[in-house]
């Protein structure tokens, strides 16, 4: 059973950075695609960016972004600590919400995470982090 913790979330000022942390805890899937969604009041849950994980495969690391993200926040993985990162920077106060992170599992030959951003394709996720971002 994975669980996934988030941490990192906080209150900054627009043009500030922050970086968040998603921990699995147990066995999780290999190959899987873990992203970063988010969520504001009133709003859908909508994908920020995905990773794929498949441990020795070219296609390991694969990365996806949200188009209103891009350029700005990077996702990256250790796998020595089962550790997915968002690094947000030059935030804008749209960027607020609560972040989660989400695992869903691949087909063994997974070279991309396909539907990246629909939540029906994810069987975990962690219980959140609060980004506040003030103009």
């Amino acid at each position: 059973q994975v669980r996934l913790v988030e941490s990192g979330g906080g209150s900054v000022q627009a043009g500030e950075s922050l970086k968040l942390s998603c921990t699995a805890s147990g066995s999780s899937a290999n190959p899987s695609c873990i992203a970063w969604f988010r969520q504001g009041p009133g709003t859908q849950r909508e994908g920020v960016a995905s990773i794929l994980r498949r441990d020795g495969s070219q296609y390991d690391g694969n990365r996806y972004y949200d188009q209103s993200v891009q350029g700005r926040f990077r996702i990256s993985r250790d796998s020595a600590s089962n550790t997915v990162f968002l690094q947000m920077d030059h935030l804008k106060p749209e960027d607020s919400g609560m972040y989660y992170c989400a695992l869903a599992p691949q087909d063994r030959y997974a070279y991309t995470c396909g539907s990246w951003a629909d939540t029906r394709e994810y069987v975990v996720w962690g219980q959140g982090t609060q980004v506040t971002v003030s103009a």
